[in-house]
């Protein structure tokens, strides 16, 4: 790891009240394995975590699994996996339950533009696609797959449904993510001196399932389209 990388995990622990909750690095750096459970659960299951980052904290958990055992911040691959599997699908369980409670009261007073707009963005990829794809689709888009969750209960998705693609979209995320932060972290040396670039780069590429569809979606819409 880089000397800051490396001075921003020693320090940050002893700091816990400047913690950015928007920056993967200092999370980590903060609560370390816990902190993956933790953000995965809020982002994924409480209408509120709409803002954490998990795309890039996935990948960063990985890349510091790729670093020496003795380095400061160093993660256990099995741990973070179990504890990204963990809190991915026990949020989006917990989401899906209460959106079958109180969702559509909530969505109905939010005030806020983003849950809003990632309400209808969600609504459509159900009505679109079907519970599979969209249940699926959603883990890999931002907001989307905080609302999505709670507006599959509330909007009646059958629970043996949404709980089987919810776990197969899941596990796809977080697996992949974190798989692809260790890879590349254990064959590129000093790889962390270009992290935000390539967090922009693995996110992008998660997308690209989702813009496939998209595509092949509108192109069956036309006259004359095909499936």
């Amino acid at each position: 790891m880089t000397p800051a990388l490396t001075a921003a995990l020693s320090v940050a622990p002893q700091t816990h009240l400047a913690v950015n909750v928007l920056d993967a690095q200092s999370l980590l750096a903060a609560f370390g394995t816990l902190g993956v459970a933790v953000v995965l659960f809020a982002e994924t299951g409480l209408l509120v975590g709409f803002f954490l980052p998990g795309d890039s904290l996935l990948f960063t958990a990985g890349l510091l699994c790729a670093g020496s055992a003795t380095q400061p911040g160093h993660l256990s691959l099995p741990w973070v996996l179990l504890a990204a599997a963990t809190g991915a699908l026990a949020g989006a369980q917990t989401g899906y339950l209460l959106g079958r409670k109180a969702g559509p009261a909530f969505l109905s007073r939010t005030k806020s533009r983003k849950i809003g707009e990632g309400a209808d963005r969600a609504a459509e990829i159900l009505e679109r696609y079907g519970y599979a794809k969209a249940i699926v689709l959603a883990r890999f888009l931002p907001i989307v797959r905080t609302v999505l969750n709670p507006l599959a209960g509330a909007l009646g998705v059958p629970a043996r449904a949404f709980t089987t693609w919810q776990v197969l979209g899941g596990l796809l995320w977080t697996v992949g993510l974190v798989l692809a932060g260790y890879g590349l972290g254990a064959s590129v040396p000093n790889v962390d001196r270009y992290l935000l670039p390539v967090i922009a780069v693995i996110v992008a590429l998660s997308l690209v399932p989702v813009a496939l569809e998209l595509t092949r979606s509108r192109r069956a819409r036309r006259p004359g389209g095909t499936v």
